[in-house]
């Protein structure tokens, strides 16, 4: 067991300053642009190549961040 335990800190450091990174971006900024139509609101149909409004993202060109979405549901469960 002693041995595993200098090998924990240098590990668990750069995790835990990941996770709180992706914290505060999801607290800060909880919407990113959409992935399917790049942010526009706006994609092509695949027949006629004619625009039509995103669906995925409802033609705002912003989704949910996927940490925003499980704060969400956890404050929803309290």
């Amino acid at each position: 067991m002693t041995h595993i335990l200098p090998l924990l800190g240098p590990l668990t450091v750069p995790l835990f300053v990941v996770t709180v990174g992706y914290g505060l971006l999801c607290w800060v900024r909880p919407f990113r642009p959409c992935r399917h139509c790049d942010g526009t609101g706006r994609t092509t149909g695949r027949v006629t190549r004619r625009p039509r409004p995103c669906r995925h993202c409802d033609y705002t060109g912003l989704t949910l961040r996927a940490g925003r979405r499980l704060a969400n549901a956890l404050r929803r469960l309290r």
